[in-house]
């Protein structure tokens, strides 16, 4: 976890930005596809099913997702394997390629989705309009406390999976191992829906641009800069720190600690 956020903080401007974009390609066509069988099967759980292989795409690719290293570059900053002025050029590199590529996906989604803007009642074309209301009018309806407080709430739960998701994949070395356990988590979080900033920046904009009654402010200040506050909470404290605390000292691989610790 340390080798890769410290990785990642080295990593120049522009290979950040390329990493991000096609990530945010690959997150945007797997979110129309679990919409898709969602409403074809009118089980919404069917759509975590699928979910979980868009970071699979992304991380056997070896492509950018700014809350996967919300939780490993800190960690490395921490370690002294990075200065803390690469966490705030790694994450925020990672979110201006995520921006853009989420951006020109949800002009794809409508463009694909509603057929040039001729079959705005799509079934997929709904069901992205209700999430995004859902994401952020839903929010406002409860108010600055309990909206804003929700939403960050939901935001620290999930990225503390979503960068769990990424660690789970350090665990194995073949390609079907590092699959299966990257699916656990993102299955988890998908199902329990809670806040992913990647998702959001594609969802709200695609359903603003497929009807939804949503103003900018609305999206930004109700969704996506609390989603984002708390996505960095959950995978620094929980995964970053949590599991280097949890286990410092103990992992097998080490040589001495593997000599000192009970059989």
């Amino acid at each position: 976890m340390v080798a890769s956020g410290a990785y990642k903080a080295a990593r120049p401007a522009r290979k950040i930005m390329v990493q991000a974009i096609l990530a945010s390609f690959v997150f945007g066509a797997v979110t129309l596809l679990a919409g898709t069988v969602a409403t074809q099967t009118g089980i919404t759980f069917t759509g975590a099913l699928v979910f979980p292989m868009a970071l699979v795409i992304v991380i056997l690719l070896g492509l950018e997702l700014v809350t996967s290293t919300m939780g490993l570059v800190p960690l490395a900053w921490w370690r002294g394997q990075a200065r803390g002025v690469d966490v705030f050029r790694a994450i925020g590199w990672a979110l201006l390629g995520h921006i853009i590529g989420c951006g020109i996906f949800a002009v794809v989604a409508w463009a694909t989705v509603t057929e040039m803007g001729h079959t705005m009642d799509a079934p997929v074309a709904e069901w992205i309009r209700n999430l995004a209301e859902h994401k952020t009018l839903g929010y406002q309806a409860l108010g600055a406390g309990a909206g804003l407080g929700l939403v960050f709430l939901r935001a620290i739960l999930c990225n503390w999976l979503v960068s769990l998701g990424a660690v789970m994949g350090m665990t194995a070395r073949t390609t079907g191992a590092k699959i299966a356990a990257i699916w656990l988590p993102i299955t988890l979080f998908f199902g329990l829906q809670w806040e992913h900033s990647v998702v959001n920046l594609f969802v709200i904009p695609a359903g603003m641009l497929m009807g939804a009654d949503i103003s900018f402010s609305d999206w930004w200040l109700w969704n996506e800069i609390p989603v984002i506050l708390g996505n960095l909470v959950g995978a620094a404290t929980l995964t970053g720190a949590g599991l280097w605390l949890a286990h410092h000292g103990t992992l097998p691989w080490n040589r001495r600690d593997a000599v000192d610790a009970p059989h």
